[in-house]
């Protein structure tokens, strides 16, 4: 089943050289090089782009303001609403930025084509707290594994033209998929029925253990939800499940966020380990990279800047928790071997 399985993936690789060369690599971006914040301003008519909700959205042509003091510029860009959940349920949704590549390289876009943007959902400042936590989600992963998805804090400003409003709050971009996929030496893929155990199994369960850390049951490798598939290119070519949207987790604790139905726990602050079980050979040498790299991601915590020191004890103190099971052994087995899902039988 795992070969034709991996022939299946080879045939559906998106972007891989065919008759020929492949075509030069963009110059790498720097844009999630640098820990500082951005400095961002929107101008557009954004209340047409904050309604545009419906199966037809089209983009919303607007000028993006970067940069402060001597070290700004304006580049005319699109915008676009995107996601599901937050789409339906935030004030202020999540935006998609498209970038003119021919008049972004000599910016801080450089390199750059389509960005996502995760914005405050509600003008409640709880909600940019919460924002903070999960950007917070993505750097102590970054503190893992280079395998993960780069993001870039920023402080945006959004002038509505319609209704001459303005507001401030904290948003980050998230590093595109081609970007990550030249950054690791892989392909992106989009095929569907894909499911973990088709997947690498070391990386795999270091996706499921991190999930298990942050308290994340929102996310499933069929069918891609909340999940992005890459292929290594090098030999002998391990297929990736690439997590992101945390907002859902338990270490974020959104207002909005409840448990699926089917796994009966109370609150998203409940840990359920998701991952297919693995031999000692797999799971061992996972559960120390996590505890290798405690202090790093303790610290990525610490750094989140105009993250209120409740909001960092919280998070670290949902995290002593994980680390709690990770010292015991009759818990780690409860959860990591115990309580893993069974791989199922191949036909």
């Amino acid at each position: 089943m795992r070969l034709s399985c991996f022939l299946l993936i080879c045939c559906c690789t998106v972007g891989s050289a065919q008759n020929g060369a492949p075509a030069p690599a963009p110059a790498p971006s720097r844009l999630f090089v640098e820990p500082t914040p951005l400095t961002l301003r929107f101008e557009g008519d954004l209340h047409a782009l904050t309604r545009d909700r419906g199966t037809q959205r089209k983009e919303h042509p607007a000028t993006l303001r970067y940069g402060s003091g001597a070290d700004t510029g304006a580049i005319p860009v699109k915008l676009r609403t995107r996601g599901i959940f937050r789409l339906k349920t935030c004030g202020f949704p999540p935006i998609r930025l498209d970038l003119p590549s021919h008049k972004v390289q000599e910016t801080p876009f450089a390199g750059e084509d389509r960005l996502k943007l995760v914005t405050h959902c509600q003008n409640d400042r709880l909600y940019e707290r919460n924002l903070l936590r999960e950007y917070a989600l993505y750097r102590v992963f970054n503190a893992v594994t280079d395998s993960s998805f780069r993001v870039r804090l920023a402080h945006v400003t959004y002038v509505d033209s319609a209704r001459h409003d303005t507001v401030t709050r904290y948003g980050f971009l998230i590093e595109s998929d081609a970007a990550l996929a030249r950054r690791i030496g892989a392909d992106p893929l989009t095929m569907d029925n894909l499911y973990d155990p088709m997947m690498d199994p070391s990386y795999m369960t270091l996706v499921a253990v991190f999930q298990y850390l942050i308290g994340n049951t929102d996310w499933s490798v069929w069918k891609r939800h909340n999940i992005a598939i890459f292929q290594k290119v090098a030999e002998p070519k391990p297929v990736l499940a690439v997590p992101y949207d945390f907002d859902f987790s338990g270490a974020v604790n959104a207002p909005y966020a409840s448990p699926p139905e089917q796994l009966r726990i109370q609150s998203v602050r409940q840990r359920v380990y998701r991952g297919f079980c693995q031999p000692d050979s797999v799971l061992t040498p996972v559960l120390a990279r996590f505890r290798a790299a405690k202090d790093s991601m303790y610290a990525a915590v610490r750094a989140v800047p105009d993250l209120p020191e409740r909001d960092v004890r919280n998070v670290l103190e949902y995290f002593d928790d994980f680390y709690k099971v990770l010292d015991n052994r009759g818990l780690l087995n409860r959860e990591f071997v115990r309580g893993c899902r069974s791989v199922p039988p191949s036909r």
